[in-house]
Formats: structure tokens, C-alpha cells, sequence
């Protein structure tokens, strides 16, 4: 199955959809170092990239999509984020860096039969509820496009109007979307990063799907280090270098004690868990490996506390100036704290150990920050793939039907 990654960045979701048995047929991404970053990576023969096409960098609305090939299984990116981040001016329709229209002029042009799209929990802000379920909806609709000079809700009106009405769905390209709020925790992520995904299905496939349902859970992990223990003896932490139960937690672990059974899903991974086997940052050993340097200037900021070491990190940032101050920090065990290295980050992100960046500490952890942890992208698109692949044998298996009954 073919599939073309929008807005790529340094590539961790193309990494998870080349993963889940998708081969790439174009990459687009207009930051020169990222793209720098994958043509490093594919001079190195790096396996998950080494057979992507060359990246195309520039603008996704300058990409030439009329010779695109047209049969295309999947579209994957992460549109521009910063105009519902958090962190960024909130302008939403009214920022020049909202990709999303240009995103479903490319899936218009393309008719792919599916797509995965991510962003930022704040698309879903109570403040932006018109404006997220305009862009689900032209996701929906794609052939119902803005005219010219048209605003976005008058453009949000009339795509209501043919959702009520019903008269495209079966007879245009349609789409079913289905957005979900996700938690990379919750999945394997040694890491909270919450993000919105939105992925649909050409509606022609008949498609039913629903998110993957999570794997890993909180409680599994307090289970693992305060009901068997096994958590600190699988690291080999001695009782009294051992971390006091926090007061908030006695009632939730008194719970899981008294539990019969222990819960169905695997622990939260920790920085503990995504950092063993690295050697300490500022041992003579860290030369050795890739992107693994000490950064000094780490500092306590209100609010900013780093991340504990057994506990699933802190979201990781970019900023558009830099890691902001007092993110991308662990504390150590003595309370003191320092800056995650490239390589300690890019564990965080479950990019593999043989993927380098080799850019410096600040561009290295802006691309890392922007990308989609590629274990997470793997979980999503091999669901994906799963159901577009029994499509196929039903559409087959109807094809084949009237042949055996003429037989």
C-alpha cells in the first residue's frame, strides 16, 4: 500500500506508517533541517527510510499533485499546530500557518482511501469547537470547497446544510471521520503527550473502524511499583534509594492491593524505562553514542518542574524559538535537574537509536518536539492498514461471487 506524508518534519510519522507495511511515495516538508535530518539519514542506509523517495522540500501547496499517482492508500501529516497550541496566539482560521485547507485540497485532489491527520489537544479548546468541527466536516465533504471571496462560516454553513441533507454521501467523495483525543501514555509512549488524531475512510469502502483501544494504563504502573515492587527490582533501585509514595496516591494504590486481579493492561512507561542502557550524560561512555551530549542551562521555572524519572515524561516541546524555558527537563534522583539530551529525547519519542539528527541541541529538540512519537503512529496506521486490507478481500470476495455461481 502507497503511502505520501504531509508536513513530515524529521519523519516519526512516516517512520510508524512505513512501519505498519506502507511504502512512501512522496514526502513533503518546507523546513530545510528536517529534511536535511531524513536525507542524512537515508545517505546513512537508516532501513526505515533508506527507500523513501528523496523529501520535496518546499510548500504542500507548491508540490505538483496533478502528477501525483493517483492510487494512493493513505495520507498522513500533522498539519501546522501552531494556531491552536497552547502555546501559540490562538488566531486559528486567522493564522497564515493553518494548513488544514491546503490539506483537504491535497486529499480532494488525490481521493486517497484514507487518511491520518494529527494535532494538538488544544484543535479542542472550547473555543475553537466551531472551527474544529468545520475542518471535520470539510474533511468529510472535500469536494465542497470555499469559493472565492466566501468566509469560512458562511463556508461552515453549507457544508452543515449537506451533512443534515445527506445527498453526497454516497454519491461524491466522502469521508468518515472519526477524531479522537489520545493520550501517547496510554499506548506505550514513555511519555503524557496528548494529541488529537483525525482519521477517515473513503465512504465507497464501507469502512467501520474505531481507535485502537489502549494498551497501557496508570494503574498498571502503580501496581508494578507499589503492590509487586517488581518495577524497582527490574531496575534494580535499592529500597532506600526509592522514591516515598506520594500522599495522593495511598487511596488509588490501597485500591489496587485489595484488588483480586491485577489490570488487564501493561504499565505506563517511564523515562526510567526509556532511558535504560544509556550511559549517564556526563560520563566519558556518552561519547559513544549519537546525539547524547550534556546541555547545560537547565532551570526550575513556575510550572516547569522537569520530569520525574518514574513517571511517563512531560510532554516534549519545540517552540518556535527553542525549547521554552523550564520544558524537556528530568529531575534527578537528588532534585537537582538537567535538560534531556538529543538522544534521551528522541527515546522519549520512540525514534530508534540508529535514527541521528547530528543538527544542534536547540533545532535537533525543535523537530523532536514536532514529531509524532513513531511507536504511537505505528499503533494508528497498522489499524489502519488492517481494515484497508480486509476492504480489499471483501471487494474480491464480491468481484468473485458471480464468478463461482457461472462456474
Amino acid at each position: 500500500m502507497k503511502a505520501i506524508e504531509l508536513f513530515a518534519g524529521a519523519g516519526g510519522l512516516a517512520m510508524g506508517v512505513r512501519l505498519a507495511g506502507f511504502s512512501s511515495a512522496a514526502l513533503v516538508e518546507w523546513s530545510k533541517p528536517a529534511c536535511d535530518t531524513v536525507r542524512l539519514n537515508q545517505a546513512r542506509g537508516f532501513p526505515l527510510v533508506a527507500d523513501w523517495p528523496a523529501p520535496f522540500e518546499g510548500d504542500v501547496r507548491d508540490f505538483d499533485w496533478t502528477n501525483a499517482d493517483q492510487d494512493i492508500d493513505l495520507v498522513a501529516g500533522g498539519p501546522p499546530c501552531q494556531p491552536f497550541s497552547m502555546g501559540g496566539k490562538h488566531q486559528a482560521h486567522d493564522d497564515q500557518r493553518d494548513m488544514f485547507p491546503a490539506t483537504v485540497k491535497i486529499i480532494r485532489a488525490l481521493r486517497p482511501k484514507a487518511f491520518i491527520l494529527e494535532n494538538v489537544k488544544g484543535l479542542t479548546r472550547a473555543s475553537f469547537a466551531n472551527y474544529f468541527q468545520y475542518i471535520l466536516l470539510q474533511l468529510e465533504f472535500p469536494e465542497i470547497g470555499l469559493k472565492n471571496s466566501e468566509a469560512w462560516n458562511s463556508h461552515f454553513e453549507r457544508l452543515q446544510r449537506e451533512k443534515t441533507s445527506g445527498n453526497l454521501r454516497f454519491a461524491g467523495l466522502t469521508y468518515k471521520v472519526l477524531p479522537t483525543l489520545v493520550n501517547a501514555a496510554d499506548f506505550g509512549i514513555p511519555q503524557k503527550r496528548e494529541r488529537v488524531f483525525m482519521v477517515g475512510f473513503r465512504s465507497d469502502l464501507d469502512v467501520q473502524w474505531s481507535f485502537p483501544a489502549a494498551t497501557h494504563s496508570e494503574d498498571a504502573l502503580l501496581h508494578d511499583q507499589w503492590v509487586t515492587g517488581q518495577y524497582w527490582d527490574r531496575h534494580k533501585v535499592a529500597q532506600k534509594s526509592r522514591p516515598a509514595l506520594a500522599d495522593a496516591l495511598f487511596s488509588r494504590v490501597a485500591r489496587l492491593r485489595s484488588q483480586l486481579f491485577e489490570p488487564g493492561t501493561r504499565p505506563w512507561r517511564t523515562v526510567r524505562d526509556a532511558l535504560a542502557g544509556l550511559p549517564d550524560v556526563l560520563s566519558s561512555a556518552a561519547a559513544s553514542v549519537a546525539d547524547h551530549k550534556y546541555q547545560p542551562g537547565a532551570k526550575i521555572y513556575a510550572g516547569h518542574t522537569g520530569s520525574p524519572l518514574d513517571l511517563p515524561a512531560k510532554t516534549i516541546k519545540a517552540g518556535d524559538h527553542g525549547v521554552p524555558g523550564g520544558e524537556n527537563m528530568m529531575v534527578l534522583p537528588d532534585g537537582s535537574v538537567r535538560y534531556f539530551s538529543v538522544r534521551e529525547t528522541a527515546r522519549l519519542q520512540t525514534f530508534p537509536d540508529g535514527f541521528v539528527f547530528n543538527r544542534t541541541w536547540t533545532e535537533s529538540m525543535r523537530q523532536l518536539g514536532n514529531a509524532v512519537p513513531v511507536m504511537l503512529a505505528r499503533v494508528v496506521a497498522s489499524s489502519v492498514a488492517t481494515r484497508l486490507l480486509q476492504a480489499k478481500m471483501q471487494r474480491l470476495e464480491r468481484l468473485e461471487l458471480p464468478l463461482r455461481a457461472a462456474a
